[in-house]
């Protein structure tokens, strides 16, 4: 049997507010301003960097109702979303003990309740730092298993292509969170979704979990921030989605009305708070979209992209652009709309005045 050491990270990422102001944030907090680069695995730094490099916070350690306790810190990035990350070590566990740790927290309720309640206190704590706060917060959570080390049976650590075709099964079941082996179509699913850049790391990405090996700690550290990351991208986009779906809602409403005149002057308004909307949710999607950038750093732009294709970023992306396609469309009709209503009212006036100014004119014959 293997004996494994690592930790296991669960994520719980909110969207709490439509911008955070990391300057202001950081004198709330009495942080020193992070450094841009993100790290990297290769030797040439700077190929990973966030723009606006998110604050960090340590908290106490979190509390369930059960007596376990896990220690946490919160991320803070400059497009709204707060992330608490909660850690719990595991070492030398074998496969079976793994895999029952990872069923047992992964997508648990009662991590999700405490780690809310956590984030609403913080809200408060840095609520001048907080453009717009939303009072319904929606979240995403995501869980990393980072494996620092494989020990086989005769002591000597276990590389990365022998851990994924010796314990395929084992890795796939911990990434999927089940406690029973899985099929072999399922299995050969989970680990299509691999990704190695040497024989000491392995990422396995899921849709809720992935895991991480990687016996340099910045490498995975750098892994897992890619996986957090990603995790934002999706937050944000489904808030987007979520937010387009209403306005979209309440504009098809005014259209489905009766016509008429002051309906049509109702539509301007309408269509221009439509396109602040629309104007904002694409400013705010560049700038999420731009929050990191990876410079000729194939492996890692390469680990994101594997990450953000199987939690499904480019799927609520894909949402989120048709929706300001059909709002941009939508905006063109009511000011069409209202550019009709408007050339009637100025025809009818001008009739009008014609029609006076022919009284006018006869009852000056007349007399």
């Amino acid at each position: 049997m293997a004996s494994l050491s690592g930790y296991l990270r669960l994520h719980y990422l909110f969207d709490i507010c439509d911008e955070i102001d990391l300057e202001k944030l950081r004198e709330v907090l009495h942080v020193e301003r992070p450094d841009r680069q993100a790290g990297a695995r290769h030797q040439a730094p700077g190929h990973v960097r966030f723009e606006r490099p998110p604050l960090e916070e340590w908290l106490a350690a979190l509390r369930l109702a059960g007596g376990e306790h896990f220690p946490a810190r919160v991320r803070y990035f400059d497009y709204g979303v707060l992330g608490v990350q909660m850690e719990l070590p595991f070492e030398a566990v074998s496969w079976p003990e793994l895999i029952a740790l990872a069923s047992r927290w992964i997508a648990a309720a009662e991590l999700e309740s405490v780690a809310e309640a956590a984030v609403r206190d913080r809200m408060k704590a840095i609520r001048p730092a907080l453009k717009k706060p939303f009072t319904r917060l929606i979240n995403e959570d995501y869980a990393v298993i980072e494996v620092r080390s494989v020990i086989g049976d005769d002591g000597v650590e276990i590389n990365a292509p022998v851990l994924l075709e010796r314990y395929g099964s084992e890795i796939a079941q911990v990434v999927r969170g089940e406690l029973g082996p899985l099929s072999a179509g399922e299995r050969q699913e989970v680990l299509r979704s691999s990704l190695s850049y040497a024989p000491t790391d392995l990422l396995v990405v899921g849709w809720t979990a992935a895991l991480v090996y990687d016996t340099d700690a910045e490498g995975a550290a750098m892994t897992v921030g890619l996986l957090e990351f990603a995790n934002t991208q999706l937050l944000e986009f489904r808030h987007y989605d979520e937010y387009l779906t209403t306005v979209l809602r309440d504009v098809y409403q005014l259209v489905d009305q009766h016509p008429g005149m002051l309906r049509r002057w109702r539509m301007a308004r309408e269509a221009e708070k439509l396109n602040a909307v629309r104007l904002d949710i694409m400013e705010l999607s560049e700038r999420s979209d731009n929050a990191i950038k990876f410079l000729s750093d194939m492996y890692y732009a390469r680990a994101y992209r594997l990450a953000a294709a199987r939690i499904g970023v480019p799927d609520y992306r894909a949402l989120v652009d048709d929706k300001l396609r059909t709002a941009g469309e939508l905006y063109r009709f009511l000011m069409d709309e209202f550019h009709h209503g408007r050339a009637f009212v100025l025809e009818l006036m001008v009739v009008i005045i014609l029609i006076i100014d022919l009284i006018y004119l006869f009852r000056g014959k007349t007399l």
